[in-house]
């Protein structure tokens, strides 16, 4: 009986990289657009204002008004007739109306870039994780694309290190 000869590291690390690469093909995708729009996420890119004019509770402090509001770093402007001013609108702390505007993404966007700043505590961290891990598995798995020693290991070896630098270059601006 003829004995199969034995696989190496290397096939089966070109085997686990070519079927993990092609699964995750499309997060990748989502993750490089949901990137890209967080970029630009100071500059309100494919935000939406939405007026909103609701009653809280009166006699809110003024410190305490942001959180009430969901409104990080809110800035009070002025106060004048116990009405509050601030940046996005106004509170009236006598009868607790509050008129304002947010900003925010599209629901179809929002949930794309939830993934990028999934807390531990959200249902998206662990997905999240796991595709971190592939990537790295990816980015590992691609030295064993060739024999060490050889040309091209070698220059997988040379831009590996490059990125590296680059990332420390970038890190330190």
């Amino acid at each position: 009986m003829e004995q199969k000869p034995k696989k190496s590291i290397q096939y089966y690390m070109r085997s686990l990289h070519r079927d993990i690469g092609f699964l995750i093909i499309g997060m990748t995708l989502i993750y490089c657009i949901s990137g890209v729009i967080m970029i630009f996420r100071d500059r309100g890119f494919l935000r939406q204002e939405t007026r909103i004019e609701k009653t809280i509770a009166p006699g809110i402090e003024v410190y305490a008004l942001g959180e009430a509001l969901h409104i990080k770093s809110l800035k009070v402007l002025k106060i004048e007739n116990n009405i509050v001013f601030f940046k996005e609108g106004t509170y009236n702390r006598t009868n607790g109306a509050v008129s304002y505007t947010k900003t925010d993404y599209p629901t179809y966007v929002k949930i794309i870039t939830d993934l990028h700043v999934a807390a531990s505590k959200k249902a998206t961290s662990l997905p999240s994780a796991v595709f971190g891990c592939l990537l790295a598995f990816m980015a590992v798995s691609a030295l064993w694309m060739f024999k060490p020693g050889t040309r091209f290991f070698r220059r997988g070896i040379l831009f590996a290190s490059i990125g590296i630098v680059i990332v420390i270059i970038l890190l330190l601006l």
